[in-house]
Formats: C-alpha cells, structure tokens, sequence
C-alpha cells in the first residue's frame, strides 16, 4: 500500500517561509503528477502547485512568484517551498501522488501565518 507522509508544516509569521516535504512509499511503478493541495477552514480543496511527469509546474494563481514546488534527488519525495507567506496561507496542506498507485492523498500538515 502507498503512504505519503508529509512534514515541514507549523507557525509563521507573515513574510516568513516554510518549507515542505513530501515522500512516497509502497509499490510505485510510474508517476504521472505530485503535488500539494490546501484546504482553509470551510474551503473547498485547491492545488497549489504541481509536478507532472512531464516537466511542467503547474501552479495556484495566489502562490505564484512565492512558492517553488520541486522534486527531490531521493526518488518520490516532492518539497514545496513557500515564500513571503501571508494569512491567507493558513491553511492544511496535503501531498498528492497521481499515478500507478491511483490517487494518493498524504494525512496533511497545519500551515498557519500568524499577522
């Protein structure tokens, strides 16, 4: 069975940075898509920034120019590096996994910028 298993999350202040991580385990043959997703108390669900297995970066309108979302040297780990985080960032982020697993989702971490 496939885990993602995240870290990185906490309290900030405005302006200040976090960054996040991300690894996969399990049986994980092909990758087409990793990424973060954020929900905000009585939100729906966004993507914040994406990998594809393409080499395209995909991000949230809201984070461009702030946030950097990356691949790391170890194989199915992801990081999203935030940036000039403002309030509005609160949220939970969750790690998403789009692939031959199917579509994985991580248990989430609290991201909270304080004012």
């Amino acid at each position: 069975q496939v885990q993602l298993v995240e870290s990185g999350g906490g309290l900030v202040q405005a302006g200040g940075s976090l960054r996040l991580s991300c690894a996969a385990s399990g049986s994980i043959s092909s990758i087409d898509a990793m990424g973060w997703y954020r929900q905000a108390p009585g939100k729906q669900r966004e993507l914040v920034a994406e990998s594809t297995s393409g080499g395209r970066l995909n991000y949230a309108d809201s984070v461009k120019g702030r946030f950097t979302i990356f691949r790391g040297n170890v194989k199915n780990t992801v990081f999203l590096q935030m940036t000039g985080l403002k309030p509005e960032d609160t949220a939970v982020y969750y790690c998403n996994l789009l692939g031959s697993p199917g579509n994985v989702w991580g248990q989430g971490t609290q991201v909270t910028v304080s004012s």
